[in-house]
């Protein structure tokens, strides 16, 4: 039988699948969510650069499960709330928009898990 997992807390992921997820959090926040096309409008330059620092550390990882993923957020936001010239108010907002993403973001790395097991 096979065992549940804890899509949340429990899924570890291999380094190639990291990958997969550092993908699946850029494009999802500026294709895949419900705010796509406004997200693309209103992308600053801080948060490209910050979202890069987010798939950076992400990709160097071994695994990779939803703690780590929002302790990551958290580090890079944090960085940018200690700059004086970007707006803290945006960069809570930057923040609880990537971690919102973490459901869909597992959903591709299990899909993807999946298709890799069944080869």
């Amino acid at each position: 039988m096979a065992k549940k997992n804890n899509l949340g807390k429990e899924v570890l992921i291999g380094a190639g699948l990291v990958a997969v997820a550092a993908a699946a959090a850029g494009a999802y926040f500026l294709y895949g969510s419900k705010n796509a096309k406004q997200n693309r409008k209103q992308v600053k330059a801080w948060t490209l650069k910050a979202k890069g620092e987010v798939l950076e550390k992400l990709e160097k990882l071994k695994d990779i499960n939803e703690d780590i993923y929002q302790k990551v957020v958290n580090e890079v936001s944090k960085k940018y709330q200690a700059v004086k010239s970007i707006d803290k108010k945006d960069v809570l907002e930057f923040a609880k928009e990537l971690h919102s993403h973490w459901k869909s973001i597992s959903k591709e790395i299990v899909a993807f898990h999946k298709a890799k097991g069944k080869k």
